[in-house]
Parts: C-alpha cells; sequence; structure tokens
C-alpha cells in the first residue's frame, strides 16, 4: 500500500473503529462510513433497519461487498441505589475479558468513562478464584457518589456502553490495534475497494455496504440483501488469529502478516464452490498469498447472503485478528493491502458470463 493510500484508508479505520455502534445503535457508524462512501460512489442509500449501501457503477452483474455496522457492547439495565451500573451484553462477551476494563457510557448528555468493577479477589474463596466471574455480577462504575448523580451524568437505562480503546500504531507500525476491528475493518476495505475501483474498468455494479446487528444474529444482511438483490455476495469480516501462545493450528491456522483468509466453511454457511475456486486462482495469479479459516462455532453475514431469493454465490473473506470480542485487537497492515487487492482484482473478472458460468457450475 503507497503512504498516500496507507495514510487514507488508516485515517478511514481510524475514525470507525472510535465510534461507537452496538447492535442497533449503528447510527454514527453509518454518517460515518457514508461520508466517506460518498466521495467514491454513485449512491449512498439505506435500508429500513439502518445499514450503510453505497453504489458504484449501474450495468453488469450486482456484487456485494459487505461488513458490518456493529460492534459488541453492552446496554445499561439499571442504576444501583450506589449508583453503579447494572448491564447485559450486546453481542459475544466471555467475562473474564471484561473486568477492570475501561468502557464509555453513551448518554444524551455525551460520553461518561466508567471501569467494570467485580467482587474483589480477596473476597473470594479459592474455588471462586479458579471460575470467570459471570457477566451478571459485574457493574460500571462512573464515579457516581449515588443513583441520582449518576442520572445527573445524563444515564438512563438503555443507554449503549462500548470499550475505551483508542486506535493505536504499535511500536511494529503494521500492527494496528483498536475496538470494533470486528468489524470496521471490512467496512473500511469495502469503501476502499470502491476508491481503487475509480480509476479502473469494472464490468459490474458494485456495492460497499455496512450491515447491522451481525453480533446478535446477523440480521442486518436478511434487509441489506433485500435492498442490493445481489447475484454475487462477498462478506468482509475478521477471522481468528492462531500465531499466540497456546493455540493449535488445527483449531485456527491463519496467522498475522500471512494474507487474507478465505473462509472454508462455518457453523452457518458452505461458500459456493466455484466462487471459492476463483478466489484461490486469481490469488495465485497476483502473488496474493491466501490462508483458509474453518469456523466450527459462529458465522459471517455470508450466512444469510446466500440465502437471498433464489440464492447467491457468496464467500467469506477477511484478516486475521488476535483478540476479537474483546477490548482491543490486533490486525496486520500487509493482510489489509493484500485483501484490498485480491478483491478488487476479483471483481474485475466479474462479468455477465462469468458470474453466469459459476451459477451453471
Amino acid at each position: 500500500m503507497s503512504e498516500g493510500k496507507q495514510g487514507g484508508f488508516k485515517q478511514l479505520l481510524k475514525e470507525l473503529t472510535e465510534v461507537a455502534g452496538p447492535p442497533g445503535h449503528e447510527g454514527p457508524v453509518r454518517e460515518l462510513m457514508g461520508r466517506w462512501a460518498s466521495t467514491v460512489a454513485d449512491e449512498v442509500t439505506s435500508d429500513r433497519l439502518g445499514a450503510m449501501i453505497a453504489r458504484k457503477g449501474n450495468t453488469g452483474p450486482r456484487i456485494m461487498l459487505a461488513g458490518h455496522l456493529d460492534e459488541i457492547g453492552f446496554m445499561v439495565t439499571r442504576i444501583t441505589d450506589e449508583g453503579f451500573l447494572k448491564f447485559r451484553p450486546l453481542g459475544g462477551w466471555w467475562s473474564q475479558v471484561v473486568s477492570a476494563q475501561r468502557v464509555e457510557v453513551m448518554t444524551r448528555k455525551g460520553k461518561v468513562l466508567g471501569v467494570v468493577g467485580s467482587k474483589p479477589p480477596h473476597l473470594l474463596s479459592l474455588e471462586q478464584r479458579k471460575k470467570a466471574v459471570p457477566l451478571d455480577e459485574l457493574f460500571i462504575d462512573v464515579g457516581a457518589a449515588g443513583k441520582e448523580e449518576a442520572e445527573e451524568m445524563g444515564i438512563l437505562p438503555g443507554d449503549v456502553v462500548v470499550p475505551y480503546s483508542p486506535f493505536t500504531e504499535m511500536a511494529n507500525p503494521k500492527h494496528w490495534l483498536a475496538k470494533a476491528m470486528d468489524n470496521r475493518m471490512g467496512c473500511a476495505v469495502a469503501v476502499e475497494v470502491l476508491r481503487r475501483l475509480e480509476d479502473l474498468d469494472h464490468p459490474n455494479t458494485v456495492y460497499g455496504v455496512g450491515t447491522v446487528m451481525e453480533e446478535v444474529g446477523r440480521r442486518g444482511a436478511f434487509t441489506a440483501s433485500a435492498v442490493v438483490r445481489p447475484d454475487i455476495g462477498f462478506a468482509i469480516d475478521v477471522g481468528i488469529a492462531g500465531d499466540t501462545p497456546g493455540v493449535n493450528r488445527d483449531q485456527a491456522p491463519c496467522r498475522l502478516g500471512e494474507g487474507p483468509l478465505l473462509v472454508l466453511f462455518d457453523a452457518g454457511h458452505v461458500p459456493h464452490r466455484g466462487l471459492v475456486r476463483m478466489v484461490q486462482e486469481v490469488a495465485e495469479e497476483k502473488g496474493i498469498p491466501l490462508q483458509h479459516e474453518w469456523i466450527t462455532r459462529g458465522a459471517t453475514d455470508a450466512s444469510h447472503i446466500h440465502l437471498h431469493g433464489e440464492g447467491v454465490p457468496t464467500v467469506s473473506v477477511g484478516v486475521p485478528s488476535r483478540y476479537i470480542h474483546s477490548h482491543t485487537s490486533i490486525i496486520h497492515q500487509d493482510d489489509v493491502d493484500a485483501l484490498i487487492r485480491l478483491l478488487v482484482a476479483v471483481i474485475r473478472r466479474l462479468d455477465t458470463r462469468k458470474v453466469e458460468e459459476l451459477l451453471q457450475g
């Protein structure tokens, strides 16, 4: 990625990851992604649940590139008399990574910084210390002296909470750390692919999409697909990096810096074999290293995109990420750049003849 392209993409990713947008509350992310997409798309629209849909072109097969706008977060359910916030998760959280982490409560008066608290380990029995603290025993401390003071801060039940984790370029500048890489990475890639296509011929209509509520059942993929009516679908998401201590490569084979990934199957989707082969062939021809992932528990938006209408040939692609579904994830710049180049190359080959060939295969 050239310095100019890298700088623009990195700024986009930084802005996207730092915005709050848990499931059902993606509006600020949609607006931001839409502003960036509007500079390179012919039209930016939405569905009735709040997706961001940017169209480029108006002839040929309809190609859908879908990242999801939402991130895992929390919702305030109750303010205790002492001023602590009880909450429920929005999306998949493992309680062991939640305690003692900073969070931001998004209130009608603005952001309120807090920290997730729990019963001190000094007061736990030896048996209790061996177990993760259940989420329903955790709470958020915003420094309020009581319920009334918390309410004066603007906090109400129903307010959403997200991790406080600014985008950070690490000591190795190709390692990028932030919250919400799952899946603002996919949203940023969709916009960047549209931008790269500005100076290139492509025989199709390309839709860069940010779906909603993926983390609570991939719900927004249904409605966004109804608007786009794709002929070919690509779900762009992060995968699990298996390059940290204690991880078996038969469970998680992908590594940071070794290229984008192609999902061979997951719990909700067996990808279209012809499209899988095409992605593999283009990667080989372009000299792009390609990793393969399989997911036995969990799925991407591809699980719903491929069921639209009479069926849509769809694959899931992405990049490995360390520590997903936590306050901080790490991705590698080279993997993202290679993924963008791969998608651009594949899209340029998806003309009417090729799509018909895939549909008949």
